[in-house]
């Protein structure tokens, strides 16, 4: 199973990034093994749609869940639409957000917790 968590930075020590679709970086884990790949954020200048657009690189990964600090309401449709659940809330750095994700101290998001103008950083 793989979940992707929100990054500042492009390894497991950097810090969530609290942005789900203009994050700087997206992490995707394997919470068993650690293994994990980077992936720089497409969408990070986009003019719109940015949280549109990272859920879907979400699903074509394959991803299960997405640990965030925050998530809009265009990409929390789009991420729950996919059969993906959003965990947010989450801080400190990517290892430790895995470690709270597997001790099930992370909550499932039922909306999304910032307004879409949130989302453009306003």
């Amino acid at each position: 199973m793989k979940i992707c968590v929100t990054a500042q930075g492009d390894n497991l020590d950097a810090q969530v990034d609290p942005r789900f679709g203009r994050c700087q970086y997206f992490v995707i884990v394997d919470p068993e093994t650690l293994q994990y790949e980077v992936i720089g954020n497409p969408n990070i200048d986009a003019r719109g749609g940015a949280g549109i657009q990272s859920g879907q690189i979400m699903a074509e990964r394959q991803v299960k869940t997405v640990v965030t600090g925050n998530v809009g309401p265009n990409a929390f449709q789009t991420l729950t639409a996919a059969g993906i659940s959003v965990m947010t809330g989450a801080s400190g750095s990517i290892r430790e957000a895995i470690e709270k994700y597997k001790k099930g101290e992370l909550k499932p998001a039922q909306g999304a917790t910032t307004g879409a103008m949130m989302a453009h950083g306003k």
